[in-house]
């Protein structure tokens, strides 16, 4: 029998206890992240969650957007025992696809090892990189 996945952006339906142990311990990004801003961070972005026939969360995405001049997808995972099997792909084609996010004029994003994932989506580098600026926050 085939799986069945359905994505959510309803942000009730997000685990954040699974979606805080894949950031906070999986991620190359988000290691040692609280759970008080993994809440935070869910809050104040659109998210996406894609889930399994059980109604049990196996992806995650978010984006932090005015819905007009910018969109930041941010947090993206498939779990491990659901890799392969196209996840990831149908969390991409509902973040691009996403009525609220079709005027915005760019989507950004920042990634180490998936590049050739996200090009797949009509992602590329950054045009004009001389004129992007980026303020870090300091070290404690």
């Amino acid at each position: 029998m085939m799986e069945r996945f359905t994505v959510s952006t309803d942000k009730s339906k997000m685990d954040v206890p699974m979606i805080h142990e894949y950031l906070s311990e999986q991620s190359y990004w988000a290691k040692g992240r609280s759970v008080a801003l993994v809440e935070k961070s869910i809050e104040n972005s659109l998210c996406f969650g894609v889930f399994d026939e059980n109604n049990d969360q196996i992806a995650f995405a978010r984006v932090a957007t005015d819905f007009v001049v910018f969109a930041w997808l941010m947090d993206v995972f498939v779990q491990e025992s659901h890799k392969g099997k196209g996840i990831g792909k149908l969390l991409l084609e509902a973040i691009v696809d996403h009525p609220d996010l079709k005027q915005v004029n760019g989507l950004g994003l920042r990634t180490d090892d998936a590049h050739n994932f996200y090009k797949q989506f009509g992602f590329d580098s950054v045009p004009s990189p001389e004129t992007w600026m980026f303020k870090k926050k300091k070290s404690k």
